[in-house]
């Protein structure tokens, strides 16, 4: 039984993480893919770094209310087994999956970290107010939004042991931070290259510029073929 319900939370958090709201303000409001745009993340700072204001509460909301019904419905069906955090993590990490990888949108979605925020928030709210210290301080500070998520997810398995978790409890927090750090990868390269774009608060959007396409290298010119109609004729 208990194999059954974490089969049904892991296909519905999953599903229900899919839906992405990026995806769907931009195409809704301005009849653009966001991943074509920018960094091409599907997520809500580049959202908002092209678009501006418009459309980001329908962003958070889809985002927020997916997160919330996934991590309810995972505590709801695992609670009945006596682990309800246990059902709260595993499907906030479903719910991260579906939202880097979505089934609707050729499996290319967010980094999951509004998605994250929500899930240590509904988690314990010791945990959440600990991680999100830690994102806003690193944000604050270094105006990097990539930084910010990568401390933040290294801070839930922490944060999880800190409070008492259990240690499958920090064995799936673990691996919802490992996943936003993953999502990250390119952005930690940035960082250490000191290449990172930092996040500009009250600036105009950046015109909703469509990302530079992929340089195709020229074609190789084909070599000359020289033809000589005395060649093996034999003279007389």
């Amino acid at each position: 039984m208990l194999t059954f319900c974490l089969f049904i939370v892991a296909i519905v958090a999953y599903l229900l993480g899919a839906v992405n709201g990026s995806i769907i303000a931009s195409k809704y409001f301005f009849k653009k893919d966001i991943r074509e745009l920018g960094s091409g993340n599907a997520g809500l700072t580049n959202f908002y770094r092209n678009f501006g204001t418009k459309g980001i509460l329908l962003v958070l909301a889809i985002d927020i209310i997916k997160t919330a019904l996934a991590v309810w419905l995972g505590w709801a069906l695992i609670k009945i087994h006596g682990h309800g955090m246990v059902g709260k993590l595993f499907a906030g990490f479903f719910v991260m999956l579906g939202h880097a990888f979505p089934v609707y949108y050729d499996f290319k979605g967010g980094k999951g970290v509004l998605c994250g925020g929500i899930l240590v928030l509904m988690m314990d709210w010791r945990i959440g107010l600990l991680c999100w210290l830690v994102f806003i301080i690193a944000v604050v500070f270094t105006k990097y939004v990539s930084l910010g998520s990568v401390c933040a997810g290294a801070m839930c398995p922490i944060g999880t042991a800190i409070f008492g978790g259990w240690w499958l409890q920090v064995v799936l927090a673990l691996m919802c931070g490992l996943l936003l750090i993953v999502m990250h990868r390119q952005n930690i390269l940035r960082l250490i290259a000191g290449k990172e774009r930092k996040l500009e608060l009250g600036g105009k959007p950046a015109a909703a510029k469509a990302r530079p396409a992929k340089e195709e290298k020229p074609a190789k010119p084909a070599k000359e073929v020289k033809f000589n109609v005395f060649e093996d004729v034999d003279d007389e």
